[in-house]
């Protein structure tokens, strides 16, 4: 059994396998996901898991040098923004309208379906390179 760090399978396989640029989305309960897709699905119920529990913990196990979020979070949800902002640190992120948010998930490795019922409540990570 592992120690510590990311239990969930199915997402450490999928962080172990990113190459510089791929990218990793976590995303509320109502993202649509296209069906070409990896859906990793870690919804419970509303709130459960939530959706920056789910963005520190791969934040712990993926190298990460840029994120993009929908620009409509600022506005919409701006406590999650804010929360969001601190929690990636120096990360540079880049804000974009949520429809061509939703363009960019189709060419990700992988979105983690969380239980997070915030508005906009979701980033698309993309990898960096540890050297």
């Amino acid at each position: 059994m592992k120690k510590i760090g990311m239990l969930n399978y199915p997402l450490a396989s999928v962080i172990a396998s990113l190459g510089h640029t791929d990218t990793v989305v976590i995303a509320d309960a109502g993202l649509p996901i296209p069906a070409t897709t990896e859906r990793i699905d870690l919804a419970i119920k509303e709130g459960l898991p939530p959706f920056l529990e789910v963005l520190k913990a791969t934040l712990d196990e993926m190298q990460v040098e840029s994120a993009v979020i929908a620009s409509e979070m600022q506005q919409v949800s701006p406590a999650l923004h804010k929360a969001l902002l601190e929690l990636l640190g120096d990360i540079p992120v880049n804000e974009v309208a949520h429809e061509e948010f939703k363009a960019q998930t189709a060419s990700a490795k992988a979105v983690v379906r969380t239980g997070e019922f915030t508005p906009y409540a979701n980033v698309i990570l993309v990898a960096g390179v540890v050297f």
